[in-house]
């Protein structure tokens, strides 16, 4: 059995209102970081706060050790929480703060001063204890707060949203720090952002949330190259999928997936797959990088299509083409070829393969 186990979780906020959380599942192994991504309204705050008992649970139920936690008071959960303003007290400092949770559990002083000093030596802020949070920055002020959540030595320690408030490069060193942390201290963490470069860089696994459901969990790397749905590989990657409307046409002994201004032979290893949808509308997705740009006029095999370069946007270590198939706007990831020029007029054929079916009417991923 996991360390945490999420069964059947439900919430609504009135009895017949729509399920802001709906029937999720999911199990977290302990010591894994794991990531609650989506965007606004997805349901994933609302998830993390029925673990900590901030919410009331609607249906379904929610483990630790293999014990339900869902009628426990949240200080009876072993869970610690930080949340996107920290909620740290202003008129105590820094000790205090970081005190305080042992202080409401009746620890012993001397050992309260131990574990005081060792949660703020793990987050290198030994020499701010005497300061009041007024007195600190933003990321001071973070560093605080994730202290006094691991002071207590807690059995999941959740994060909503912690580094919302950061400026962009104290977040990035921030995000590092609080992996640094969770390794360090062998917790079971789950994160939630809505932020998807911060879920890649951080999660051992990341759950990708859309309207209160699970779309897809899996590591980074999967979410990323084996997508489920097309909402995940629309949400996961900058810049983002290419999406074109095709329809599967038979030809020659080949599928061939058409529409406005393309034409791709389907790959051999998907044919069974996307043969069901001869003659029927398709999504054909293609990430910008695995499309590969030929100023020669190369065509491959692979073969989908010319471009014209409408602009270019260099990125230093690549660029990006800006262009268009049919009426539909593309993005086209190269480092070979950053020396193109607005106007120029390449071939484009798709790298290994890479290419992802989804059906219209599901959004799931064909294959």
């Amino acid at each position: 059995m996991s360390y945490l186990e999420i069964r059947d979780l439900q919430k609504r906020y009135t009895k017949n209102g729509p399920l802001i959380v709906d029937h999720i599942n999911v199990s977290i192994e302990k010591g894994e970081f794991i990531v609650f991504l989506g965007p606004s309204g997805c349901g994933k705050t609302t998830t993390i706060r029925m673990i900590s008992g901030l919410e009331e649970v609607t249906g379904g139920d929610i483990l630790v050790d293999g014990q339900s936690i869902i009628h426990k008071l949240p200080r009876d959960r072993g869970v610690s929480m930080i949340f996107q303003s920290y909620a740290i007290w202003p008129h105590m400092t820094v000790y205090d703060n970081i005190a305080y949770p042992l202080k409401l559990q009746k620890v012993p002083k001397k050992e309260i001063d131990e574990r005081v000093r060792e949660a703020a030596r793990a987050t290198e802020i030994e020499q701010l204890l005497k300061r009041y949070p007024a007195q600190m920055s933003g990321g001071q002020r973070q560093r605080v707060a994730v202290s006094r959540a691991i002071v207590v030595k807690p059995k999941l320690f959740l994060m909503d949203e912690p580094l919302s408030n950061l400026d962009a490069k104290l977040r990035v060193t921030m995000r590092t720090e609080l992996k640094r942390i969770h390794t360090e201290q062998g917790s079971t963490s789950i994160f939630v952002t809505h932020d998807q470069s911060e879920a890649m860089s951080i999660a051992d696994r990341i759950m990708i949330m859309y309207k209160g459901n699970i779309e897809q969990v899996g590591t980074p790397m999967e979410v990323y190259q084996d997508s489920a749905t097309r909402f995940v590989a629309e949400f996961i990657g900058t810049p983002p999928t290419n999406f074109l409307d095709a329809k599967i046409e038979q030809e020659e002994g080949f599928l061939w997936a058409a529409g406005d201004g393309f034409r791709y032979r389907v790959p051999q290893r998907l044919a069974s797959a996307v043969e069901p949808y001869a003659g029927r509308e398709i999504d054909l997705g293609i990430r910008p990088e695995f499309m590969d740009v030929s100023p020669d006029m190369t065509r491959t095999d692979a073969y989908l299509c010319d471009l014209h370069v409408d602009f270019v946007e260099p990125q230093g270590s690549h660029a990006i083409l800006i262009t268009r198939i049919g009426s539909k706007e593309i993005k086209v990831h190269t480092v070979e070829h950053m020396n193109l020029t607005p106007g120029a007029d390449v071939s484009c054929n798709i790298r290994k393969d890479m290419v992802m079916f989804f059906d219209k009417e599901t959004g799931k991923r064909v294959r």
